[in-house]
């Protein structure tokens, strides 16, 4: 935070960078409700499993030792182990691409070391990953940090688009199925397009006014983009998203449960997008697996619980083997000058 008395930043564009605007702090409620909502899901699931545990005659304990026991964690690991390197192979190079389009050009062998390394960080906030990045890039290849911020947000938004546009396509497979608060998803993403329309528009000097926000360095990447750039990080991103179709169908079966790929391609984008929003779709996507398979409370709680905390330490794990290489590059050897990326316009 700079003091009123600090002078600016320059910008790489020329002139100063903005102050950043002063933060806000939430207020008390607004801290206490997602602990609230949270606990509120923990109080409903509990509640689901004792009732499950109490009709076989079971404790709570012995019922989910016995879910447990009757997976096959073999195959499962056969199944998860191959879907969670996809994802960081997949995942890093769309950072590469975006890299290669906005900041300088790299190596794929350069850049995978550093996303995956970042995952660690993801354990506590994805945001922070990306921030990790933009440091590294900096320090290790001289990029300004304010365009690689920009290239970090124009990857977030992206990345919400993608999972918006599948999870509107799962909601009209699974309508009838899904609980209500998901059925505004159709509309988000109408208005959603709206929005990006008119965005895309102001970014390219179609729209009149704005022209000092456009200009800010931050959104150096909006300005750049073209359409092909948006559709591309979608297309990349999306065989990640056909491939967890895939295992998450065939994992299922080894809980008990059996469904086909084209009634899992209703749910999974569903959850994948509720679970990454705040709001009412976040805590209802968090017991979704319960509530679309009620006969099954105990095997769609292991699921759930397994699939996402795997997924998440399986790439924080995948993060350990390349830290040493990231911190001998980022740390130890000396800073390479920056291939220059395209020019800003």
């Amino acid at each position: 935070m700079y003091s009123a008395s600090s002078p600016p930043r320059p910008s790489s564009e020329g002139g100063a960078a903005p102050f950043p605007a002063p933060v806000r702090r939430a207020r008390w409620w607004q801290r206490l409700l997602p602990w609230l909502i949270t606990a509120g899901c923990f109080v409903y699931l509990y509640g689901r499993l004792d009732r499950a545990a109490a009709a076989q005659g079971q404790g709570l304990g012995p019922y989910l030792a016995g879910v447990f026991e009757h997976v096959s964690w073999a195959r499962w690991l056969a199944l998860m182990i191959p879907y969670c390197a996809l994802f960081v192979l997949i995942d890093s190079v769309v950072v590469w691409r975006v890299i290669g389009w906005f900041n300088a050009r790299l190596r794929y062998a350069d850049v995978l070391p550093i996303r995956a390394s970042a995952y660690i960080l993801s354990i506590l906030n994805e945001q922070v990953s990306k921030g990790a990045i933009a440091v590294y890039l900096s320090r290790r290849h001289g990029v300004p940090a304010w365009e690689v911020g920009s290239s970090m947000l124009f990857l977030m938004f992206c990345e919400y688009y993608y999972l918006l546009g599948w999870a509107t396509l799962g909601v009209l497979l699974g309508w009838r199925r899904l609980p209500a608060v998901f059925h505004a998803i159709p509309w988000l993403a109408l208005a959603s397009a709206v929005a990006f329309a008119l965005l895309y528009l102001f970014f390219r000097g179609r729209v009149a006014g704005g022209t000092a926000l456009r200009e800010r360095p931050l959104l150096r990447s909006f300005r750049i983009a073209t359409i092909r750039h948006y559709a591309t990080v979608i297309a990349l991103r999306s065989p990640v998203m056909l491939a967890a179709v895939i295992v998450y169908t065939l994992a299922l079966r080894l809980f008990g449960v059996t469904v086909g790929p084209g009634e899992m391609l209703g749910y999974l984008p569903v959850i994948f997008f509720g679970a990454a929003m705040p709001g009412p779709m976040h805590s209802v996507a968090i017991v979704l697996w319960v509530l679309l398979f009620p006969e099954r409370p105990g095997e769609m709680t292991a699921f759930g619980f397994i699939q996402h905390n795997f997924f998440v330490l399986f790439n924080a794990g995948t993060g350990l083997l390349f830290l040493p290489r990231a911190n001998r590059e980022l740390f130890v050897e000396a800073p390479r000058p920056p291939t220059a990326a395209r020019p800003s316009r």
